[in-house]
C-alpha cells in the first residue's frame, strides 16, 4: 500500500495544493478528483486513510487534517519500505472543494515528453532536479497496462528484449487493468533501482525512459543511479518542497471530521 499512499499525497499536491482535495467523494456542488484520468480504477488507499483518520480522532478530535494525514502517510510509507525521513511540515487545513477538471489538467500523463514534463513541474515550482527525484518514487509500485501499452509497442528508446516480455502480458487491446512493475528489479523496495532500470531503457513508462533519453535530465539519472544516497537526499529536499504546495493555512479550509466530505 505504501507506494498507492505515497502517489495519493503527490496527486493532492498538483490539483490546487496539498489540501486533501482528492480523498473528497462527488457531492451536489463539485465532482471530485476520484474519478479524473489518472485517479479513475487507480488511486487507491482511502479507505486506510479513513482508518488513519478514525484514529487520530480519536485521540485528538477536530485538529489533524486530512491533508496533513497524506503528507505523513507518503513520509512513513517510503521509510517504511526502507527509503529516507524527512520531518513533516504540519498545519495544512482541508479544502472545501474539488475538481476533476483541474486533476485532469495538472496531474501529469505518463505519455508526456521531457519537455511536457519539465513544463508541468515547472507549473508547480517544482525544479528539473525535483522531477528527477521525485520521479525515482517510481522505485515502488505498479502501473496498469494502459498507461505503459504506447510505451512498449511504439517507442524506440526501449530495450527490445524489456518490450517484448511486456507485450507478452499487455496485448494492444484489451487487458487494460494487468498491472506491471514500475521497478522491475525491487518493487517492494524504496531503492535507486529505478535509475538503474533508465540507463538499461527497461524504464516502464515513457514518461519515466524520457528522463534518460539523450537530453537535459541525463546527467541526474546517471548521479542517482550510481549514489542511492544523492538520490535520498535529493529526494526528502523534493518531498518538503512538493508537500508545501500551496496549504490552506489560517482560516483557509477546514479540518474535516470525515475526509470524503466537508463538515
Amino acid at each position: 500500500m505504501g507506494a498507492s499512499l505515497l502517489r495519493l499525497h503527490f496527486h493532492d499536491c498538483f490539483v490546487n495544493g496539498c489540501d486533501g482535495s482528492i480523498l473528497l467523494d462527488d457531492d451536489s456542488t463539485f465532482i471530485g478528483e476520484k474519478t479524473a484520468l489518472a485517479n479513475n480504477n487507480s488511486a487507491r488507499g482511502f479507505e486506510l486513510v479513513d482508518d488513519i483518520k478514525a484514529e487520530v480522532e480519536k485521540t485528538c478530535p477536530g485538529v489533524v487534517s486530512c491533508a496533513d494525514i497524506l503528507a505523513i502517510a507518503a513520509r512513513d510509507s517510503t521509510v517504511v519500505l526502507g527509503g529516507p525521513s524527512w520531518k513533516v511540515k504540519l498545519g495544512r487545513r482541508d479544502s472545501i472543494t474539488a475538481s476533476r477538471a483541474d486533476a485532469n489538467k495538472f496531474i501529469p500523463a505518463p505519455s508526456f515528453t521531457l519537455s511536457a514534463l519539465k513544463s508541468n513541474f515547472h507549473a508547480q515550482g517544482l525544479s528539473l532536479k525535483d522531477l528527477v527525484a521525485l520521479s525515482g518514487a517510481h522505485t515502488i509500485g505498479l502501473a496498469r497496462c494502459t498507461t505503459f501499452r504506447a510505451h512498449i509497442y511504439n517507442d524506440s528508446n526501449i530495450d527490445p528484449s524489456f518490450a517484448k516480455s511486456l507485450q507478452h502480458k499487455c496485448p494492444r487491446t484489451g487487458k487494460d487493468n494487468i498491472h506491471r512493475r514500475l521497478d522491475l528489479r525491487t518493487p517492494i523496495s524504496f531503492d535507486n533501482f529505478y535509475f538503474r532500470n533508465l540507463l538499461k531503457k527497461k524504464g516502464l513508462l515513457r514518461s519515466d525512459q524520457e528522463l534518460f533519453n539523450g537530453k537535459s535530465a541525463d546527467s541526474l539519472v546517471k548521479k542517482y543511479a550510481a549514489d542511492s544516497s544523492k538520490f535520498f537526499k535529493q529526494f526528502t529536499k523534493s518531498m518538503i518542497k512538493m508537500s508545501n504546495i500551496k496549504p490552506l493555512t489560517g482560516n483557509s479550509g477546514q479540518i474535516r471530521i470525515n475526509c470524503r466530505k466537508v463538515n
